[in-house]
């Protein structure tokens, strides 16, 4: 019988094991709170591919000794849910991880329903899709849904050791010696992805001959030739690959076209087309942002065109994004508008909305003066009228502090300051 992969032998079994994800499974956060508590409710996790969706999962049941049931809403049958639904009245709980929960059809989702109200069934549902977005209200209302991160260099660099010692599961049995330089590379070739990493790292241990020692040594040109892609000149702890990705964004921030070009070869050479896609996105909007918005719309064409391409194709409309993005005037007045209103929510300041303009789409809200004196803006010249938006004590608030560093934002910031002054 074939031997499992690697990523699938190193599944945590308890939520101590699990490799990053601490805002969810760390000492004293809610799902390790779930767990003491023994108070599983049914949630959805999603997130980038390899980031411990599974892992989770299994380190749930494992930290609750419940049994523990994988499922593909894509793929598997009602029947099989009948088959999970049987074994959880009779043992009481059942987990169930649902892959792929966004395509789950109405049929299997009806069935399901009844038995995540009853508790019977824990649903654990992963996807990479956005759950507000691709998965059905119904679910959506009976389930918590906690978003998970790509992990950290030094999440997948533990996870790697992790394996190349553990005797039971890992590959502790072998004499392996792994390059600095190319656990480095392995840690951070793969996006976060840490599936990826582990099973790479078994191809190159598996895969290269022992010396007459019995030693098998895994250099950078192995794991190279095993990841298939190329490390970056002098990346000794895969550190390099993050230090060229912020040198991209704080060249194109500094108008240096050529200099962005540069570090864009690096990333191109290197084969990070995930990273570059999802790094001129941010800059797009957080360094160019309101100075240019039809910029940073055409950046993101340009990264769906590139994705679509792959290389070496998409480097074409990646370089047409860059030279613009470059030679585009700059503004973070938008970040900045949002971080000061995140601030102030963050530290309590929320306000009450005001009657006007709360809802007023059920019996009942008219008496409680809901929507009574709300103007609606079509009804007058211009599309405008005057009226207070903001909660009383934030009514002078300004957040956006407008930039003319480009005609599209001057002219906005002319739009604005009029109407916040004639609001007042």
């Amino acid at each position: 019988m074939a031997q499992h992969p690697l990523a699938y032998r190193m599944r945590p079994r308890r939520l101590e094991e699990v490799v990053g994800q601490q805002d969810l499974v760390g000492p004293g956060k809610i799902i390790a709170r779930m767990v003491a508590a023994k108070l599983l409710s049914s949630m959805i996790l999603y997130g980038p591919p390899g980031t411990g969706k599974t892992s989770i999962a299994s380190a749930i049941a494992g930290s609750t000794k419940y049994a523990f049931r994988k499922l593909n809403a894509a793929t598997d049958t009602k029947k099989d849910l009948q088959v999970v639904a049987e074994e959880a009245k009779m043992s009481g709980t059942v987990i169930l991880l649902l892959d792929e929960i966004h395509r789950l059809d109405k049929t299997k989702q009806d069935f399901l329903l009844p038995h995540l109200e009853s508790g019977r069934i824990v649903l654990i549902g992963a996807t990479t899709e956005n759950p507000y977005i691709n998965i059905n209200p119904a679910i959506r209302s009976r389930t918590q849904i906690f978003e998970v991160h790509p992990l950290s260099l030094a999440d997948i660099k533990t996870a790697l050791q992790r394996a190349m010692t553990d005797e039971e599961r890992g590959l502790g049995k072998l004499k392996l010696t792994v390059d600095d330089d190319a656990l480095g590379f392995m840690a951070g070739a793969t996006n976060g992805d840490l599936r990826s990493a582990l099973n790479g790292l078994e191809l190159a241990a598996q895969s290269t001959p022992p010396a007459e020692d019995g030693v098998i040594h895994v250099t950078l040109a192995v794991a190279e030739a095993c990841f298939q892609r190329k490390a970056l000149m002098g990346d000794k702890d895969g550190d390099a690959h993050y230090d060229v990705i912020s040198a991209f964004q704080k060249s194109i921030r500094g108008s240096d076209t050529d200099a962005a070009l540069h570090y864009l070869a690096q990333l191109v050479a290197a084969g990070d087309l995930p990273s570059i896609c999802r790094r001129l996105m941010v800059i797009a909007y957080e360094d160019v942002g309101m100075a240019n918005l039809p910029a940073a719309g055409r950046t993101v064409q340009a990264v769906q065109a590139a994705q679509q391409l792959g290389f070496p194709e998409g480097r074409i409309p990646l370089a047409d994004a860059v030279i613009e993005l470059c030679l585009s005037p700059k503004s973070n007045s938008g970040i900045l508008a949002m971080d000061a209103a995140l601030a102030d929510v963050m530290n309590g300041h929320n306000g009450a909305v005001p009657d006007r303009l709360k809802d007023a789409h059920y019996s009942g809200a008219k008496k409680l003066g809901h929507g009574n004196d709300y103007q609606y803006p079509h009804d007058f010249p211009g599309d405008w009228v005057k009226q207070q938006y903001l909660p009383d004590d934030l009514k002078r608030v300004e957040y956006y502090q407008p930039k003319t560093n480009g005609r599209f934002e001057t002219q906005l910031a002319e739009q604005y300051r009029r109407l916040r002054q004639a609001n007042r």
